[in-house]
């Protein structure tokens, strides 16, 4: 299925397939949620390949054949990245890659991306980079990685290590970093929990799905300016006001 009119952005072929049977077809995620999640981060969708199997494939997790459907749809339309509408396992995502010669993304990093654009607060980048850089880490099989062109190899690599034993290394120091700091953060605000408990004060929560309606309730109850928008993910911070009844 193509798309009217693809918006500014990278251009993506969105992959959804619908899996027969019962254990498989109950991780299916709703494809109109798909498109908007797509277009939650930012990227223009060209076209939707749905399909249909039994089961999923230990190599592709869809058909070799689709998939070389899928390859020449992505030379002919000048395609990105395909985002798949499931979880990838790292030996499925380097396969796509090496038989699509673009960018895979399945639906975990896809909703980590948009968290990464989202995300305001100290605390939510550093939660948005670990699930990130933990992401990252099971999908890494070469050197020379993103972490390595931003710091620069020389002077970081130990000895005898190769430049994918360093690339994990770097990874494990930045988890553990990261790790640290939001214990820190987490510190700081049982401090503030346990002020409002010695206080007396009530605490209510709003919780909902995403794009429920939850920003709007709370501007209406506390007079606030929180965003709101249509939109899957367009607040992840938490929000915290006072309320007099």
């Amino acid at each position: 299925m193509f798309f009217e009119r693809p918006e500014a952005g990278e251009r993506a072929l969105l992959v959804h397939c619908h899996f027969t049977r019962p254990q498989r077809d109950a991780l299916d995620s709703s494809v109109d949620e798909f498109i908007e999640l797509v277009r939650a981060a930012g990227v223009s969708p060209v076209y939707l390949e749905s399909t249909r199997r039994d089961d999923a494939t230990p190599r592709y997790l869809i058909g070799a054949g689709k998939v070389e459907e899928m390859a020449e749809l992505v030379a002919a339309h000048d395609i990105d990245v395909v985002l798949f509408n499931h979880s990838l396992s790292p030996s499925q995502e380097r396969n796509l890659e090496k038989v699509l010669q673009c960018k895979v993304v399945d639906r975990t990093g896809l909703i980590l991306d948009i968290f990464a654009q989202r995300a305001r607060s100290h605390a939510g980048k550093l939660q948005v980079e670990l699930a990130q850089l933990e992401h990252i880490s099971t999908r890494l099989i070469r050197g020379w990685t993103h972490l390595e062109r931003q710091r620069g190899g020389i002077g970081l690599r130990g000895p005898g290590e190769s430049q994918l034993e360093t690339d994990r290394r770097l990874l494990r120091e930045r988890i553990k970093t990261i790790r640290r700091r939001l214990q820190k953060i987490d510190a700081q605000h049982q401090q503030g929990r346990r002020a409002r408990n010695r206080a007396e004060l009530p605490t209510v929560a709003l919780v909902g799905y995403t794009n429920a309606g939850k920003s709007t309730l709370f501007n209406a109850l506390t007079a606030s300016t929180v965003l709101v928008k249509d939109q899957l993910f367009a607040t992840l911070d938490t929000t915290m006001r006072a309320l007099e009844l």
